[in-house]
């Protein structure tokens, strides 16, 4: 089983390939750490030897850069799962990604291991042409070339359309998605239900001298494989978004078991202003 967070939830354009519209926030560069534990009662659902009954782990998460000089992530998960019945499953995944500030161009590199067996790196890249048509070539696990069509979004634009309809008002949002991962050939479609601006202090208290007054709203994303018609969704992610793209505490519901990733340390960095 794999248990990693899809990566398109750590990253506006007016069109889909088109030019970024500008935002009142930039994009932070931070580096985040989240602490992963199970979600309470939730080994009803399907109760068997194989149900999680704890869990462990952390997500490490660093984001740089602008909408002019390309953004750049690294993320490592590590999760480990208690069973009623035998050995821990044990999960290692490790990320790098580059995605250019037009949303033109993504680069990406994804090793994992589970149970202590590495599983082939992905390497590749993605590009969007001028007719906004997707084209992947990938180097590993093997060299292929991958034509997946229009109406995609990279990760970071992602975020920027989902901040985008949150100032709007919010409200449901759907987009295919694309970010290199599982086997560098699966383009996730997206449901997003977006809450209205919140108005209570921020629950992230440790870190409320660095989100100030900063927006945030509630999101829910659910993530389907394109390639499954009428499958349920593979991961249901809900955390609150900050408007500078910050995400705070993570619960990621799989269907069998539910994982709570809860921010515990953060660092914010210098983001450079694009030169006008």
């Amino acid at each position: 089983m794999r248990f990693g967070l899809p990566l398109v939830i750590f990253a506006l354009a007016t069109t889909v390939g088109g030019a970024r519209a500008d935002a009142v926030l930039p994009l932070a560069s931070h580096r985040a750490v989240y602490e992963i534990t199970l979600v309470d009662n939730l080994s009803a659902r399907m109760p068997n030897s194989q149900t999680p009954v704890a869990a462990s782990g952390l997500i490490a998460y660093e984001f740089t850069g602008s909408s002019c000089e390309g953004y750049a992530s690294n993320f490592r998960q590590l999760t480990e799962l208690q069973r009623s019945e035998g050995e821990p499953i044990s999960s290692d995944i490790r990320a790098l990604t580059f995605e250019d500030g037009d949303a033109k161009g993504l680069k990406f590199q994804i090793d994992s291991q589970s149970e202590g067996d590495p599983s082939p790196a992905i390497v590749g890249s993605a590009k969007r042409g001028a007719s906004g048509d997707i084209t992947v070539a990938l180097s590993k696990p093997a060299a292929d070339t991958l034509n997946l069509g229009r109406d995609i979004l990279f990760p970071t634009e992602h975020i920027e359309r989902i901040i985008a309809q949150a100032k709007q008002g919010g409200g449901a949002m759907e987009a295919r998605v694309y970010d290199g991962s599982d086997t560098g050939k699966k383009v996730f479609q997206t449901l997003t239900v977006i809450g209205k601006e919140a108005s209570a202090p921020t629950p992230e208290t440790a870190f409320a001298d660095a989100f100030g007054k900063i927006r945030r709203w509630p999101v829910t994303v659910s993530y389907f494989d394109e390639a499954a018609r009428d499958a349920p969704p593979e991961y249901i992610l809900s955390f609150d978004l900050y408007e500078n793209g910050v995400s705070g505490t993570l619960k990621l519901d799989y269907g069998a078991f539910a994982l709570t990733a809860k921010l515990s340390k953060l660092e914010m960095l210098p983001t450079q202003s694009c030169a006008k």
